[in-house]
């Protein structure tokens, strides 16, 4: 039954970006404001080329405690190995890979371009929603 369920089914797809110019400071108000523990960096192509989490926002704050100085771009500071997933993939491929890392969201692509996002939590409440409905 999960196998024909798809990725692009349950991810967000009206995602927040951050574009690697972005202020440090700015991209972290904005995560804290919309409860978000990262969110996908593109290009001017829409084409993922990092990603800002939590843990390399705290990177950039100890760096700052340290150097005294100001915390940057987001550039400075994402991670450019980034897991992603297909939006034609299967929700059982998304639940591996939550198993094999500790990622708690994975951009969405097609091809390259970032098209959704899927959190851990978007796939437990379509499960949710699937055993209410009785599927």
């Amino acid at each position: 039954m999960l196998s024909s369920l798809l990725v692009k089914d349950y991810m967000i797809g009206d995602h927040l970006a951050f574009t690697a110019r972005t202020d440090l400071l700015k991209a972290v108000h904005t995560l804290l404001e919309h409860g978000l523990s990262g969110a996908p960096v593109v290009d001017e192509n829409n084409r993922l080329i990092g990603f800002l989490s939590e843990r390399d926002c705290l990177k950039a704050a100890l760096d700052a405690s340290y150097f005294r100085h100001e915390a940057g771009e987001v550039q400075e500071f994402m991670s450019r190995d980034v897991s992603s997933i297909a939006g034609d993939a299967s929700v059982i491929d998304a639940i591996q890979m939550f198993l094999a890392n500790p990622h708690r969201c994975l951009p969405v692509v097609e091809g390259s371009r970032l098209i959704g996002q899927l959190s851990r939590a978007d796939i437990l409440k379509g499960l949710e929603k699937l055993r209410r409905d009785g599927r």
